[in-house]
C-alpha cells in the first residue's frame, strides 16, 4: 500500500511551490507534480529566439516579489535567487521626446510630472512611505481574513485604493504626464480604468517602486522557481516534472490536494462538476520576445535607463486600448508594457547583445497577429527599433494557453480582475482556497490576492490547509 502523504501539490508555479514550502516547513510530507519538463509556470526562462538569449515567456519584472512577505521569510538567496535593479524602475515616454519616470525617489518622480502635479504626487504617496512591509502584508491577503497589521495606515490607504484610476487621475492631477503614468500603472490589471480599486493597483505599484524597486532576478524569472524548488527539496519535499495530472486517481494518496491551476482545470481533475462555471476569465495579451543587436533606441533618455517602459502614452490612449481588449475589438493603437532585462542583467544575452520583452492587450482567445501594430507603436518612441531586431518570438492567446494551461483563453491573470473580482476570487467564499471537496484546495492566482509573482496565494492556501490538517 502506498504511503499516505500529508499534501500533494499540482502545478509547480510560484504559488504551488510556495504552498509546498510552507507546508514542508511545518514538518508535513509534500510532493509536487508538474506537467511541464521544468518548474516555473508563469516564472520560466527559455531560449525562445536565438542561442544564448534567455527570455521570460511570461512574467519578467517583479515589484511585488522582491519584498513579498512569503518570499522574504525564506532563505531564497541561499538557493540562488539574486535581485538586480536598473537605474530607473520605469519610464513612460511621450511624443515630444520627454518622459515621466517612476524612480526609487518620490521627489524625482514628482519632478518628472511638472510643477502643477509634483506636489500632488508627493502628498498622495507621503502617508505610506516607510510602511511597505505591513502594508504589503495587509494588501496581499484576503481582505476579510482577520484584522490588518497596521489598521490606521491600511484604513488610510483603503480610502484611496478603493477609488478608480479614472477618479484619481481626474481629481488629483492636472496634466497628461501624471495622468498617463497613473493609467499605465493601473493597466497592469487589464481592467477598466473606471473600475473599483484600479486606483489602488496603481498606487501599490508606485509605492513598490519607491520602497522596493522594480527588479529582475539575475538569470531570468526561472531563478525564482528554481530557488523555491531547491528550498523545498532541502526541507524534504519532492518535485516531479513531466507528470500531467488528469484525475485525482493519478496522484498518490494524500490528506490534502492543493492545485496551482485554473479553477476550470481543478474542477475537471477533481470531479467537481460545474463548481466554477461562473468564473469569468479576462482579456489576454499578445507577447513578443526579441533578440536585439543593441539596446532599444529610445528617443527619451530616461527610457534607456529603465527596466520597464510603458508605451501609451496618454490616459485617453491607454483607456481606449483597454476598452478594445475588454470589448473584443482588434488592437489598433495598443498600450504596451515592455521590459529590457539586459540593461541590469547582461547574463541574459551574448556580450553586447540584448533581450527585449513586450506585450499589448488583446481580447480573450483572440487569434490575430499584433506584431505589426506593436512594432509600429515601439517605432513611434524608438525610431529604428526594427533595424536592431535579430529575431523575435511571438505568442498570442492560443499560444499562451497552449504553453500554460492555467491561462484560459490566454488570460495571464487566471481570472478577470475587473471590479470586485480582484477581491472575490474565484467566487464568494469565506475560505476562497477551499472547495466543495474537503481535501481539495486551490492556490493559484485565481485566488486572493490575485496575479503577480509574489507567492501569496500559495502562502494563504497553505495556511488554510494547515489549519484543517492540524485540527483533524
Amino acid at each position: 500500500m502506498a504511503t499516505m502523504l500529508d499534501a500533494v501539490v499540482v502545478g509547480a508555479g510560484p504559488n504551488g511551490l510556495t504552498a509546498a514550502v510552507e507546508l514542508a516547513r511545518r514538518g508535513l510530507s509534500v510532493e509536487v507534480f508538474e506537467a511541464a519538463d521544468a518548474v516555473g509556470g508563469g516564472a520560466r526562462t527559455e531560449e525562445l529566439t536565438l542561442p544564448g538569449f534567455r527570455h521570460d515567456p511570461c512574467s519578467a519584472v517583479h515589484p511585488l516579489g522582491v519584498r513579498s512577505p512569503a518570499f522574504t521569510a525564506m532563505p531564497l538567496e541561499r538557493h540562488g535567487l539574486e535581485w538586480v535593479h536598473p537605474d530607473l524602475p520605469m519610464a513612460h515616454p511621450f511624443d515630444d521626446g520627454t518622459a515621466a519616470v517612476l524612480s526609487r525617489s518620490i521627489g524625482e518622480t514628482a519632478a518628472s510630472f511638472g510643477p502643477r502635479d509634483a506636489g500632488a504626487y508627493r502628498r498622495l504617496l507621503a502617508p505610506f512611505r516607510g510602511h511597505w512591509d505591513t502594508l504589503a502584508a495587509d494588501f496581499l491577503r484576503p481582505q476579510w481574513d482577520g484584522l490588518p497589521r497596521d489598521p490606521v495606515t491600511y484604513a488610510r490607504f483603503g480610502m484611496v485604493a478603493a477609488q478608480s484610476a479614472a477618479l484619481l487621475a481626474k481629481t488629483r492631477f492636472h496634466d497628461e504626464k501624471a495622468r498617463g503614468l497613473l493609467a499605465g500603472l493601473a493597466a497592469h490589471g487589464i481592467a477598466p480604468l473606471t473600475g473599483f480599486g484600479s486606483g489602488g493597483m496603481a498606487l501599490m505599484f508606485a509605492l513598490a517602486a519607491h520602497e522596493c524597486g522594480w527588479p529582475v532576478p539575475r538569470g531570468g524569472s526561472q531563478s525564482i522557481a528554481d530557488a523555491l524548488a531547491s528550498y523545498l527539496r532541502e526541507l524534504g519535499g519532492v518535485v516531479h516534472t513531466g507528470f500531467e495530472v488528469k484525475h485525482l486517481d493519478d496522484l498518490p494518496p494524500a490528506r490534502a490536494f492543493v492545485f496551482d491551476t485554473s479553477p476550470t482545470a481543478l474542477a475537471r481533475i477533481a470531479g467537481l462538476g460545474r463548481a466554477y462555471e461562473g468564473v469569468r476569465y479576462g482579456p489576454s495579451v499578445f507577447k513578443i520576445d526579441y533578440a536585439l543587436s543593441e539596446p532599444v533606441p529610445w528617443t527619451a533618455e530616461p527610457a534607456r535607463r529603465a527596466g520597464t517602459v510603458h508605451i501609451g502614452p496618454t490616459y485617453g490612449e491607454i483607456r481606449e486600448a483597454l476598452r478594445a481588449a475588454l470589448e473584443g475589438d482588434d488592437p489598433a493603437v495598443p498600450f504596451l508594457i515592455t521590459a529590457q532585462p539586459t540593461i541590469a542583467d547582461p547574463t541574459r544575452a551574448p556580450e553586447g547583445r540584448h533581450t527585449f520583452w513586450v506585450y499589448g492587450h488583446v481580447p480573450n482567445g483572440w487569434e490575430g497577429d499584433a506584431t505589426e501594430v506593436i512594432e509600429r507603436q515601439i517605432e513611434r518612441f524608438a525610431p529604428g527599433f526594427t533595424d536592431v531586431v535579430l529575431a523575435r518570438a511571438t505568442a498570442g492567446p492560443p499560444s499562451l494557453a497552449a504553453r500554460n494551461a492555467n491561462y484560459v483563453g490566454g488570460d495571464i491573470a487566471i481570472g478577470s480582475v475587473a471590479g470586485l473580482r480582484l477581491l472575490v476570487r474565484p467566487k464568494l467564499a469565506r475560505v476562497p482556497y477551499a472547495t466543495s471537496h474537503p481535501a481539495v484546495y486551490l492556490c493559484s492566482s485565481a485566488t486572493p490576492p490575485g496575479p503577480g509573482v509574489h507567492g501569496m496565494s500559495g502562502h494563504h492556501a497553505a495556511r488554510a490547509v494547515w489549519r484543517r490538517l492540524s485540527s483533524a
